[in-house]
């Protein structure tokens, strides 16, 4: 549909527009309508997106406020007289029976407040009950539901025909097949609603495909949309998606039958789905009786946004009442009952300027993309990293690319993907180097990873990455020597290996520019406590090549004294819950490796403890002595990790998985995968969150 050189064009077109403030003429309209079909087919037809969300928002309000001071240059062809252009040709295309038209944006409370009043205006006299729920980042849906059972899905498509994907939605656990509408006097209905990934899945799903060595999912939103549009339903399956519904779009009722009150307001209507079973934002969604109510709560609720256990990306604000929703009609492109406020912009294009290669603890060699310096979701993003080689390749990804960037949680910062259309020749490909960027010693790549390495025990950036993660809050938890400390003491050789935290030369400390009595006796401090942490804290502030903190744990009970490990044998780790080959060959070779031994020495020499203080403990009879327990979705009374504490404060073990020995899973919201492979073994014992807390309260009692 676009050539090659028309999308870069388009896509200059677009960004100098952005970067200025042009003045209002025909031709930038025409230019304009030009821009937003072409990021509409990206988006909707390719999967493809090459605007942020934000860029497309502005590129569009622009459009559609240059028509509306010049009424002479709105045609029929605007994109704003209709909503997206495009369907695949892949699935058959079926109508809608009522369009699904997009959202007007609002971005700021002046904007609300200006709606509010336009809402007030159409329905003079009357008073407005506002509805806000969560704007889900995935990908929408209409289902229909005839004689109780769904007879159709449908993706969005081009608002008024999508694609008809009724098997694929099928493969979605959280969609009932069928509900009792009849007993509510409906006959017919359609259902708007949007397909998402949880975020434990879609993490999941990453580290699947980086295990069968394949490039990870950009984002939760575009795995959701490709894979509802994948041929195959057991590749649907698959992914585990789940689906929150918002909206009755349309009904009709059986002869005879009235309107039930459970359809005379939006959010009756949305507790009546969930009361049928269906997954809602019911949860999630508040009622307010003025605009400054909802002012407040998107603010408090964007700070809030990261403890969903889905990707949105704002809120969306309703009237509630359906009879005055009728009322105020709708435009071309969007209803004028409800309105989207969107939060930060987390996704941005930039231009990729160098790569540099860090190397961390393990040796490993990660690419580093230099970009200019780009604001997103509040921050300003310069570095990211590109992970590895394979990466780099599979995105092909060059320097001078023009790239989308994401900050994944409003924290990690990841190249979404380059575009290759924009290319004008002068990029160059990212070239991996043969030598360790700081020792110089010849890189290797184990056959079966997918990164590089320096083997060099001794190289400079390692020793300074090893200490720092034995620093850090989940290993010894020595507060201040952090990156800028440990980089200082090392440059000055007030330290050269993680023993040497402990002969630190306090008065050279002092004498620095910046340190003073108290800093340096707090940080005195913190390092002579950690002296004290439990042996888990320490096996895995030993930065061991893929122990994490559960396996560590799980280590520490297993011995008295850590250097009891030096006789272990591989075959004897792998027999420890949820260590496998891999991690069992690495503690072998950890624990025999003559310099690791010198280093364990020298720690306990400085009297870090290497007993295990809470074998004492955990053996006692407790009430959950011998039990085994997994914690999985999202608690909301306590964090997981005070959860597991409390657990294994009563004697229990907790496991990395799901697996015949175990013995209690206790789930939160959305959980996902574990609770389903448990409900599948039958041998498993499965708590809500409410259940263990009675559990903990009995056994405290007892």
């Amino acid at each position: 549909m676009f050539p090659a050189e028309a999308q870069k064009r388009i896509f200059d077109q677009a960004k100098s527009i952005l970067n200025s403030s042009p003045d209002a003429s025909e031709i930038l309209v025409t230019h304009l309508k030009e821009i937003i079909r072409f990021a509409d087919w990206k988006y909707y037809v390719e999967s493809d997106p090459v605007f942020a969300d934000e860029e497309y928002d502005r590129l569009f309000a622009l459009l559609r406020s240059m028509e509306a001071a010049h009424p002479e240059w709105l045609m029929d062809d605007s994109p704003t007289q209709r909503v997206a252009l495009g369907l695949s040709e892949r699935l058959p295309t079926v109508a809608h029976l009522v369009p699904m038209l997009s959202l007007d944006n609002t971005y700021n409370a002046d904007d609300l407040r200006d709606w509010a009043r336009r809402c007030e205006t159409a329905i003079a006299g009357e008073s407005i009950t506002y509805c806000v729920e969560p704007k889900y980042d995935g990908a929408s849906i209409s289902l229909i539901y005839e004689a109780d059972r769904l007879s159709r899905a449908a993706t969005r498509g081009d608002g008024v025909s999508g694609e008809e994907i009724t098997n694929n939605v099928k493969q979605i656990k959280s969609i009932p097949l069928s509900a009792a509408f009849a007993t509510g006097g409906v006959r017919q209905l359609e259902i708007r609603g949007e397909v998402v990934i949880h975020k434990e899945t879609f993490a999941g799903l990453n580290r699947q495909r980086a295990s069968e060595g394949l490039a990870p999912l950009a984002n939760p939103r575009n795995a959701a949309s490709g894979t509802l549009r994948m041929l195959d339903p057991a590749e649907v399956a698959k992914r585990k998606l789940s689906a929150v519904l918002y909206h009755i779009s349309d009904y009709s009722l059986l002869g005879g039958a009235g309107t039930p009150a459970s359809l005379h307001t939006h959010y009756d209507s949305l507790k009546w789905l969930q009361e049928l079973g269906f997954p809602t934002p019911v949860k999630e969604m508040r009622l307010f009786t003025d605009i400054d109510g909802v002012i407040g709560f998107c603010a408090d609720f964007e700070t809030k946004r990261d403890e969903l256990p889905y990707e949105i990306d704002g809120l969306v604000i309703k009237v509630n009442d359906f009879a005055q929703q009728e009322r105020m009609g709708m435009t071309a492109h969007h209803p004028r009952w409800a309105v989207a406020y969107k939060f930060k912009a987390r996704q941005a294009t930039s231009k990729l300027r160098a790569v540099e290669f860090q190397v961390g603890r393990t040796g490993s060699v990660t690419p580093v993309a230099k970009i200019d310096p780009v604001n997103i979701g509040g921050a300003t993003v310069s570095s990211i990293s590109l992970f590895n080689e394979d990466v780099v390749r599979e995105k092909d990804i060059h320097i001078g690319d023009t790239v989308l960037v994401e900050r994944a949680g409003d924290v990690i910062p990841y190249i979404v993907k380059a575009l290759p259309d924009l290319r004008d020749g002068t990029e160059q490909e990212i070239l991996f180097p043969t030598h360790c960027p700081v020792c110089g010693e010849m890189l290797e790549r184990p056959e079966d990873e997918a990164v590089w390495r320096c083997i060099n025990f001794a190289c400079k950036a390692q020793a300074v990455e090893r200490i720092l993660h034995y620093c850090s809050k989940d290993a010894m938890d020595i507060r201040g020597m952090g990156e800028s400390n440990v980089a200082r003491f090392f440059e000055l050789e007030l330290i050269r290996s993680v023993p040497d935290l402990y002969r630190i030369d306090w008065t050279q400390v002092a004498a620095l520019e910046g340190f003073k009595d108290k800093s340096v006796s707090n940080l005195r401090a913190a390092v002579d406590a950690s002296r004290e942490q439990p042996l888990n804290r320490l096996i895995f502030g030993l930065g061991i090549r893929h122990v994490g903190e559960t396996t560590a744990k799980n280590l520490a009970r297993k011995v008295t004294d850590l250097r009891d490990f030096y006789s272990w044998t591989e075959e004897q780790f792998i027999r420890i819950e949820d260590i496998g080959p891999k991690v069992a060959a690495s503690l072998a070779h950890f624990f025999a490796s003559h310099d690791n031994r010198e280093s364990i020495q020298a720690l306990a020499d400085a009297g870090v403890n290497m007993i295990n203080t809470q074998s004492a403990v955990l053996q006692q009879e407790g009430a959950f002595s011998g039990k085994t327990f997994l914690f999985t979705g999202t608690l909301s009374q306590m964090k997981r990790s005070d959860a597991e504490a409390k657990a294994e404060a009563l004697g229990a073990q907790i496991l990395g998985g799901v697996s015949s020995k175990l013995n209690y899973l206790v789930v939160g919201a959305d959980a996902g995968s574990k609770l389903e492979k448990a409900k599948k073994l039958g041998t498993v014992i499965i708590l809500t969150e409410e259940e263990f807390i009675r559990m903990l309260e009995t056994s405290a009692n007892s």
